[in-house]
């Protein structure tokens, strides 16, 4: 389980908190939906739990660890999807997969079995000599994904996956999350298309203002109503502005 535990951050002296004491549990090999406005303190969050920012107040704790204490032993164990590509144009899909396994400190002995298995997952193997600037946008959400696979974590930390993609990719990515959850390990997941979240999350916290406004199982937070609905009267934020 990951709790999140009254946690505080401000970037700077002179302004609001981009989180103010949240709290949230994350069960393990749950997709748990992560939403808010923008400003809402999402990036912050994931910031935090992916250990580029460092909590000022309040802990992370992962199976009874803290982070610091989880992510020693686990360094590759936690892994960020980001919003926007993370992958170089020039190199092909082979290559970005061969090089991030490299910075995450993949053995060489071991790359080829990662990177045959991420893009086997990602279904990649057919556009894997393509050059990543070749892809469509669907393709490149994969790729972007089969990076993030490469450390095979245990942790995924999701940032609007399906931005800019067709109907068709977005149902394969969403598959592609199911079966990395299934298969016991967890993810974390951001995205303004509700339905999405519907579809694919077991569970969901609202945040704004860096505070949780409402977290649970996606049917005790919608309680008969669309999510969307929920989300709109609780953060005043309309989707479809």
């Amino acid at each position: 389980m990951i709790r999140i535990d009254s946690l505080h951050y401000r970037y700077r002296p002179e302004t609001p908190p981009a989180l103010d004491g949240i709290s949230i549990d994350i069960a393990r090999g749950s997709i748990h939906g992560l939403l808010g406005p923008n400003g809402a303190g999402k990036t912050t969050l994931i910031s935090l739990l992916a250990g580029l920012l460092t909590p000022q107040k309040g802990r992370i704790v992962i199976d009874g660890e803290s982070l610091d204490v989880w992510r020693a032993v686990r360094p590759n164990a936690i892994a960020l999807v980001p919003q926007d590509y993370a992958f170089y144009p020039m190199l092909t899909v082979a290559e970005n997969l061969d090089f991030f396994a490299g910075v995450q400190g993949v053995p060489q002995q071991e790359r080829q079995r990662r990177c045959a298995e991420a893009l086997a997952f990602s279904r990649l193997e057919t556009v894997a000599k393509q050059r990543a600037e070749e892809l469509s946008g669907g393709l490149r959400r994969r790729l972007n994904l089969a990076i993030g696979l490469t450390g095979e974590p245990e942790i995924l930390l999701l940032d609007e996956p399906t931005v800019g993609v067709d109907p068709s990719s977005r149902r394969f990515l969403l598959e592609i999350i199911r079966q990395f959850a299934a298969a016991g390990r967890t993810v974390l997941y951001t995205s303004h298309y509700m339905e999405e979240v519907e579809a694919i999350c077991s569970d969901a916290s609202i945040i704004d203002h860096g505070k949780v406004l409402l977290a649970g199982p996606i049917a005790e937070v919608k309680q008969g109503r669309t999510l969307e609905q929920v989300f709109v009267e609780l953060t005043g934020y309309s989707l479809r502005d």
